[in-house]
């Protein structure tokens, strides 16, 4: 399987609309890819907080019709990043879209994990509730954005799902780059699955952001790596290193908490 992770480069100066024309082409630019994948919030910027509401749309809209017309056009699965989605009966989501090659939205998952300790992203977006899989020919598909990457449990919900390759778009800071690398390693050793873990260039409200777009084998060795600005990542990978990984060092059939119900207290 062949993978591109797109790190885009936000810049403050570029509009919303400018930057879907921009993108949709780099997509269609993969068309020697089976699977695209694109950052957080792109069309805003992870921490443009006060961009959130004034650009928030549907699932179905401008940002979900340019990347599913590029996703046709280049014959991809595309995980479109996420977007601020607004749900007409609720509050705005983080949420990712992943696309068919046909253009079909095959699922859409609203970011549990919501970055900002009551402030920003905390307080103006809702919290999803459902770990999504999805079923791509070769291998099945975990999604999870960015600050979720700090939650291992939700990686375990996604494993037992069937979940084989972890792909988390993000928005990840400069400043905690160090982490970025160190957990998207660690998901990938302790799930013996591929981690894809797209972020972006550029400065998201004047907060620079780490780059550094990563994909790790099952045993956690880096098969690629970004640097700091806008590029496209391509790494070819073979699924079955999973099922192969998870036979010859069997740790997942090792777990014990979290697969019975906790004892009463006490007990």
């Amino acid at each position: 399987m062949r993978a591109s992770l797109i790190q885009i480069a936000v810049d403050e100066g570029e509009s919303v609309a400018s930057r879907r024309r921009r993108v949709a082409a780099l997509v269609r630019e993969q068309s020697g890819s089976d699977l695209v994948v694109l950052p957080e919030l792109w069309t805003t910027g992870a921490f443009a907080y006060e961009e959130f509401g004034p650009q928030a749309e549907p699932l179905d809209g401008p940002t979900y019709e340019a990347m599913a017309a590029a996703a046709r056009d280049a014959g991809v699965w595309l995980h479109a990043g996420s977007i601020p989605e607004r749900d007409p009966d609720g509050p705005l989501y983080n949420t990712a879209l992943v696309l068919s090659p046909s253009g079909d939205l095959a699922a859409a998952y609203r970011k549990i994990h919501r970055f900002g300790f009551d402030q920003g992203e905390a307080v103006l977006m809702g919290a999803g509730r459902e770990p999504v899989t999805v079923r791509l020919p070769g291998t099945t598909l975990g999604v999870a954005t960015c600050y979720d990457l700090r939650f291992p449990e939700l990686f375990r919900r996604l494993v037992d799902a069937g979940a084989e390759t972890l792909v988390i778009p993000a928005g990840w800071p400069e400043r905690r780059r160090a982490h970025w690398t160190l957990l998207a390693r660690a998901r990938a050793v302790e799930n013996q699955a591929f981690v894809l873990a797209c972020g972006t260039a550029g400065s998201h409200a004047g907060v620079p952001q780490a780059g550094h777009s990563i994909v790790v084998d099952p045993w956690g060795e880096v098969l690629a790596e970004a640097g700091a600005g806008e590029e496209v990542l391509t790494v070819d990978f073979d699924p079955a290193k999973v099922a192969a990984t998870r036979e010859q060092f069997p740790a997942l059939k090792d777990r014990v908490l979290g697969l019975e119900p906790p004892r009463p207290p006490g007990r």
